[in-house]
């Protein structure tokens, strides 16, 4: 069994209420999260602080555990566990493209009623993990080719 540990966080504004949206280009296209892997020898808090001063020039803090999306490919068993984190507190200078794609903020509501078409993975952006933040620990994603199946785990 092969078990890539990545992360995702999602930085609010409070001022705005605008969510910072990463605008993959390459690897996944479409709207997500800043987040990526875990690196050898590496926390998990530290790999989420690291990926978004990489992507976004951020540095973020007071980040919030919100539980871990599981992802089992059902047909060789291949597994990503995503940890989730949400944080209000950071401080830099936002980075608007970078050969990764492009960050910008959105308003939550417009991302919470954008088309689903826009996003990398939904599961990420609309994950109850973080919109209905303290009821779900984990989501359970099952996928196979193109085709996958989700349930929320209740806390």
């Amino acid at each position: 069994m092969n078990i890539e540990f990545v992360n995702c966080v999602m930085v609010q504004n409070p001022a705005t209420s605008g969510v910072l949206i990463h605008n993959r280009k390459l690897k996944y296209p479409g709207w997500s999260f800043p987040g990526g892997h875990v690196e050898h020898g590496e926390s998990v808090y530290d790999s989420v602080v690291r990926e978004v001063k990489e992507e976004t020039g951020l540095d973020v803090t007071n980040l919030v555990f919100c539980g871990v999306i599981h992802w089992i490919n059902r047909e060789n068993d291949e597994r990503y566990l995503c940890f989730m984190y949400k944080t209000t507190e950071f401080s830099g200078e936002l980075i608007t493209h970078t050969n990764e794609g492009e960050q910008f903020w959105l308003n939550i509501n417009e991302m919470l009623n954008a088309p689903i078409d826009k996003f990398s993975s939904v599961h990420y952006c609309l994950s109850p993990l973080f919109h209905e933040f303290g009821k779900y620990s984990e989501v359970c994603i099952k996928w196979s080719g193109d085709e996958s199946t989700w349930e929320v785990c209740n806390k």
